[in-house]
């Protein structure tokens, strides 16, 4: 998470609130295509540049977040809560992992280390259920 008065907020946009609310809906964690489909279904005029320049601005906002797993294309997440994600390495699924609340905190880490945090992520990687059917 971004702390706040980095970034200054953009004015409202009724494209931005419509990306922000496909992803506040969804538990799931999406791609920047996946997303403009679904944009379409309520905005039909909406361009896939739109949505990219719309998403780069929530999460330089703080408003989501960008998960970048190293191949190329990303995936988003509207859950700003602390909280942990597993990724299947067949299939590139991503989730959420439940139930567990990260136990170290930001100011913790900031206090051993002297750096400003601003955000952390921990990754788990494995095979989901339906790969390994």
């Amino acid at each position: 998470m971004i702390k706040e008065g980095k970034i200054k907020k953009t004015k409202f946009s009724k494209q931005r609130d419509l990306i922000l609310n496909i992803l506040r809906s969804c538990s799931c964690h999406p791609t920047a295509d996946w997303i403009f489909t679904e944009a379409r279904k309520t905005n039909p005029t909406i361009s896939l540049g739109t949505v990219y320049r719309n998403l780069n601005l929530l999460a330089a906002e703080g408003r989501i977040r960008e998960l970048c797993f190293g191949k190329g294309v990303s995936l988003y997440d509207g859950d700003l809560r602390d909280h942990y994600h597993v990724r299947c390495n067949v299939c590139g699924k991503v989730e959420d992992v439940p139930h567990i609340s990260p136990r170290v905190s930001d100011q913790q880490i900031e206090e051993l280390t002297g750096y400003q945090i601003h955000s952390h992520r921990l990754e788990f990687s494995g095979i989901c259920s339906e790969c390994r059917e």
